[in-house]
């Protein structure tokens, strides 16, 4: 049997399993969502939020897209935040960044990707904004590391850029940004411990004054 055939055969089982348990399940699964924590990760097929989180379905909104970006003009990641924050009301929004990302290693390549260039160039701006502190490390791999890091401290201030974020970050204040690196070495999950207090500096570059929050 082929591995497309076999997930086939999966489901099946796994359908029976979960109605052996509760032959609700399915049925109340269907009527509506309503998770606490938006996931925004890595494409990367070895990086499974299901799997490290512990997680069951409905707990976890998700959107992946490659190195975990949110560019300030990509339709689909802002369409996904403004659903998961103004429709769903998640209390959590994770951006989560693993080590070994290809899309962080390509983007200080030099090589030429055709249309990926675009959105490599994300990363890139990132390590012009760190380039004194990322130069200055001369291991390549300790290098990655970091720039994995601070490409996802990055996104969670571009999640913090957005006015319908804002609005809950600092009027009801019932929603927190965080910034988690995965490790595929080990499996390992890290909290980079993300504050508005880190980022206050930069953030307030970008903040709505609280009359145009009020008038959302």
């Amino acid at each position: 049997m082929s591995l497309y055939d076999k997930v086939f055969s999966h489901n099946k089982e796994w359908v029976q399993k979960q109605l052996d348990i509760d032959p609700t399940y399915f049925s109340e699964m269907a009527k509506n969502q309503a998770p606490d924590f938006l996931y925004i990760g890595c494409s990367d097929s070895r990086v499974s939020p299901d799997a490290f989180m512990g997680i069951k379905p409905g707990d976890v909104f998700i959107h992946r897209n490659i190195a975990n970006l949110v560019p300030n003009n990509d339709i689909s990641s802002l369409a996904v935040l403004q659903y998961a924050v103004e429709s769903l009301r998640v209390k959590h929004v994770i951006v989560c960044g693993h080590y070994g990302c290809g899309g962080v290693k390509a983007s200080v390549s030099h090589d030429d990707y055709g249309y990926m260039n675009t959105w490599l160039r994300n990363i890139q701006d990132v390590y012009r904004i760190h380039r004194d502190e990322l130069d200055a490390i001369e291991d390549s791999e300790e290098r990655h590391r970091r720039l994995v890091e601070l490409n996802v401290r990055e996104q969670c201030l571009n999640v913090m850029k957005l006015s319908f974020v804002q609005k809950r970050l600092f009027e009801s204040q019932d929603i927190k940004v965080h910034g988690w690196v995965y490790d595929l070495s080990n499996g390992q999950l890290t909290d980079t411990k993300v504050s508005l207090a880190d980022l206050e500096p930069n953030l307030n570059i970008y903040r709505f004054n609280d009359a145009a929050l009020a008038s959302l």
